[in-house]
Formats: C-alpha cells, sequence, structure tokens
C-alpha cells in the first residue's frame, strides 16, 4: 500500500512549464505527445475534435465510459517497431503500462478534472516527455472520489466494478450511477485505462473489485485461458480523493490476476465516516 500526496503548481507555472516542452520537442525525437495541449485549456473548446479522432491503438478506441468531457491522450513512442517493448504513461501522477501499434501509435481515454493536471510519457529506453495543462472547463465538477485500474498485458481485458454504499453497482454494463458519478473512461484494452469518479460520494462503505473479464485484440472478445500474454497480470489500483486540491490523498494498490473470470476484492474504502 502507498500513500502518495500530490504538490500543486501555480498556474503561471504551467504556462512557462508548457513552453518548454515545446521547445524541447526537437530535441527528443523518440516522442510525439500530440495530446493534450499544454498551458491553459477549455474541455469544452477540444471536446468536438477530440471526439472525432480515429484513434490508431485499439483501432478504434472502445471506450464504454458512461460520463462526458474525457479527453484523448494521444502520441507516438516512434522507435517503438515490431519488437517494441511498452512505455509508461503517468497521469497526475498515476503510473501504468503504455502499449502502441508497431508504429508506435497510441491513444488513451483520460477524464481530467479542473486546475492543474499533468501528462508524462516515458520510452522503454528511459527517455520522457512531459506537460502541464490548467483546466477550466466550467461545467467540469471536481472528483471528491476518483479510482483509477491499470494493467500489465495489452490483449487482457480487465474491468473494475465499485459498489457504493447504497447498494449500486458500477461496472461496464451499467457505468452511471443514479445519484451521479459512474464510469468515466471504460477502456477495453491495451492495458486501460478505467476510471470511476463522483463529486458528491455518499458516506459510508465502497467495496472495489476487479474482474479479468476475458480477452480482446484485432479479431474482437475471447475467453481462451492463453490468449494473454502474461500468465500472471499485475493490475494498479489507485484511490484519489479531493482530486487538484491541497488535500488531495493517492493510495496505489497491487493486485494479480491469473485466470479469466477471475474476480478479486481490492479493498473497502470508507468515505465520508467518523473514525
Amino acid at each position: 500500500m502507498l500513500t502518495i500526496p500530490r504538490h500543486f503548481v501555480s498556474p503561471l507555472l504551467l504556462v512557462a512549464a508548457a513552453l518548454a516542452c515545446t521547445a524541447g520537442a526537437a530535441a527528443d525525437s523518440g516522442i510525439a505527445l500530440d495530446g493534450p495541449r499544454g498551458g491553459w485549456r477549455n474541455g469544452a473548446l477540444a471536446e468536438e475534435r477530440e471526439s472525432a479522432i480515429a484513434a490508431a491503438y485499439p483501432k478504434p478506441p472502445v471506450d464504454r465510459g458512461g460520463q462526458k468531457n474525457r479527453t484523448l491522450i494521444e502520441g507516438q513512442l516512434r522507435q517503438a517497431g515490431k519488437n517494441r517493448q511498452p512505455g509508461r504513461l503517468i497521469v497526475n501522477g498515476i503510473d501504468m503500462p503504455l502499449y502502441t501499434d508497431e508504429q508506435g501509435r497510441f491513444v488513451k481515454p483520460w477524464a481530467f478534472g479542473p486546475g492543474s493536471n499533468s501528462v508524462e510519457i516515458v520510452a522503454p529506453g528511459g527517455t520522457r516527455r512531459r506537460l502541464q495543462f490548467y483546466e477550466t472547463h466550467a461545467e467540469k465538477t471536481r472528483s471528491k472520489l476518483r479510482i483509477v485500474l491499470g494493467w500489465d498485458d495489452a490483449r487482457a481485458e480487465v474491468d473494475l466494478h465499485i459498489l457504493t454504499p447504497d447498494g449500486e453497482h458500477a461496472f461496464w454494463a451499467q457505468p452511471l450511477l443514479r445519484r451521479g458519478g459512474g464510469l468515466d473512461v471504460d477502456s477495453v484494452d491495451g492495458g486501460g485505462p478505467e476510471i470511476f469518479s463522483t463529486a458528491t460520494p455518499l458516506p459510508g462503505t465502497y467495496l472495489v473489485y476487479v474482474n479479468y473479464w476475458g480477452n480482446f485484440n484485432a479479431a474482437g472478445y475471447n475467453f481462451d485461458a492463453d490468449a494473454h500474454d502474461k500468465p500472471l497480470i499485475t493490475t494498479r489500483v489507485t484511490i484519489v480523493s479531493n482530486e487538484n486540491t491541497p488535500d488531495e490523498r493517492q493510495e496505489t494498490l497491487v493486485v494479480p490476476l491469473r485466470r479469466v473470470g477471475d474476480l478479486t476484492f481490492v479493498r473497502a474504502l470508507r468515505y465520508g465516516e467518523k473514525k
């Protein structure tokens, strides 16, 4: 179990950081980070362009999340090649594998909250490309509880399941909760992410599970026990409370999955209850 407070950057420094990333792009020939844009950003202005993008990996992206205002993280690890190793995607301190197509292209849906956000791409050889932006979209509400799932097998399909204190169940077939919140992002392959969030969490106990549902490739879904890349799939579940505030806290748990059908309890999360 790991608890990581994330420090915040002054909005005025975000523009300088974005300009520094742009200036260094010519010197960094290994990583192209085409989106999101750095600096000041209004998600409403970018929403139409991003929703129309035909992603390279998967083709097209399969994202069954139910909430709005998602953003695509897209780019290329130019030296990936056919024998490519995964890179790493680090978003606001949340670290997960980054898989690409044969040309090194990647596209990841993400749900960014208002305020300061950071995206970092790390190539297999250790080269890094990072940008920061300040999200000003007025319609976005700040998440008080966010849960992010990623995993380390490009062909495996892993699902996040959240049971709420009032008995609702947020998962791929029912992404939205009646009282608000739910799955922002539900990616079926390429290591995730799956993202649950709510701006108005109920007091009580949330139950967090992960399910090795099956596998996914160019031909679609399958349940072949040998159709994944790794005999032991490692999932990382990160729980973020009070996102983008001085009180933000992150907790990351590592959960192994071995067989198709495995449903594994991650933890009971008590929110808003006095100790």
